[in-house]
């Protein structure tokens, strides 16, 4: 069985601006990270990954599916925890969220509400199981979305800015958990601290890579080219 993920010659253009042009990548490290400022591409790259985006041409497999074509393996093999969590809960139950994706994937509703039961006593939220998510702080409800993320056992998961918002403790929290995972993780930041330790990083400029490798190099110019940046503008 086919394992990681791998971008073909993948183009897109949105809003009459190019985002990709020919990009290809193979990602099957079990940490890779993805660098670069504002607008280099990086949430992007991972919608495409998701299935969420399909690519003007080229192909976007994971665990050998074209998850641009093919919802159901892509929702099999991919899960996302996006930035805002507000953006990605879309019922009043922390029940009801976690059992949803279960139900997608073909479970009876029965087996899914039994299997959310047994996922929030091993995480030790039991008390969770007919709480309102209004009522979840923000730490809290990015990480019902990652649960939510987890309760499908994805084999690859996928991170956009995850501790965007969150105080220290709780992104400290929160980064435990992610460091714990056995899938495959690719996350995507613009703070190069985050990624110390990571098996492999790519910095996206633009929608092109400038620099592909191990973490400590890869961070090393990064960060040296945004302090130039920095000292260019004045700041």
């Amino acid at each position: 069985m086919d394992t990681g993920a791998e971008l073909q010659d993948v183009a897109l253009v949105r809003e009459g601006r190019p985002v990709f042009a020919g990009l290809s990548l193979r990602l099957g490290e079990r940490r890779i990270g993805l660098v670069g400022r504002n607008g280099s591409g990086k949430s992007t790259l991972l919608r495409l990954l998701a299935g969420l985006q399909a690519p003007d041409s080229g192909t976007v497999r994971v665990g050998g599916a074209d998850v641009a074509r093919d919802r159901r393996a892509a929702i099999r093999e991919v899960g996302i925890l996006f930035q805002n969590p507000d953006h990605q809960i879309i019922f009043p139950t922390v029940e009801e969220e976690l059992a949803f994706g279960l139900e997608q994937l073909g479970q009876p509703r029965g087996e899914a509400r039994a299997a959310v039961a047994a996922l929030l006593a091993v995480q030790g939220l039991t008390a969770w199981m007919g709480r309102s998510t209004a009522s979840l702080s923000q730490g809290q409800r990015q990480l019902l979305c990652l649960l939510a993320v987890l309760a499908m056992r994805p084999g690859l998961v996928l991170l956009d800015e995850p501790y965007t918002g969150l105080d220290l403790p709780t992104a400290l929290r929160l980064q435990r958990r992610l460091a714990g995972l056995e899938q495959q993780v690719i996350l995507a930041t613009h703070q190069p601290e985050t990624l110390t330790g990571f098996d492999r990083v790519i910095w996206l400029e633009a929608g092109q890579v400038m620099s592909d490798g191990a973490a400590g190099p890869v961070l090393e110019a990064y960060r040296a080219e945004m302090e130039r940046l920095a000292g260019d503008a004045g700041c």
